[in-house]
């Protein structure tokens, strides 16, 4: 999709404030809010936009420790790779799954209440599931920034 200055404008608002009104939209941009109305319909239809989320602290429900964890399979066929991706992305602990290049093949990022919560975690997905030869775990000491934002130019 060709993104334009006013589509920038729009997406950077909706990404600080995902409940901005129409109408501070259409004040940011000088547009109708008619006008606003089908470009953020546009871009929700197109996929730009792939959803609207609550970003809640972890901490503040419990969830008072995050992993960062790197995955080696043992093989790589299509139907692996996808199973574990199913396996990972289904576990609600799981914030965030990638499949990677370099010496891991995915990295997670895992919450937990503690380290007996990320012990079953471990062996829920990892133990529990032949088709990993290795896992390795980083304790975050402290969140620094976390985000889905994505930086969009506005020219």
């Amino acid at each position: 999709m060709n993104i334009t200055s006013t589509d920038a404008i729009l997406l950077n608002a909706l990404q600080e404030n995902a409940r901005i009104g129409l109408e501070s939209l259409a004040e940011l941009t000088g547009l109708s809010t008619a006008t606003i109305q089908r470009r953020v319909k546009r871009m929700k239809d197109n996929g730009t936009i792939s959803q609207e989320v609550v970003l809640i602290d972890p901490a503040s429900v419990g969830q008072t420790m995050t992993f960062i964890v790197m995955v080696e399979l043992e093989r790589e066929r299509l139907s692996q790779i996808e199973e574990f991706t199913r396996r990972a992305t289904s576990e609600a602990q799981v914030q965030q799954c990638y499949y990677i290049t370099g010496e891991a093949d995915f990295c997670l990022v895992c919450t937990a209440q503690n380290m007996d919560d990320y012990e079953a975690l471990t062996h829920r997905l990892f133990f529990e599931n032949t088709n990993v030869r290795r896992f390795r775990t980083s304790v975050v000491m402290s969140r620094k920034k976390a985000g889905m934002t994505v930086a969009i130019a506005t020219d």
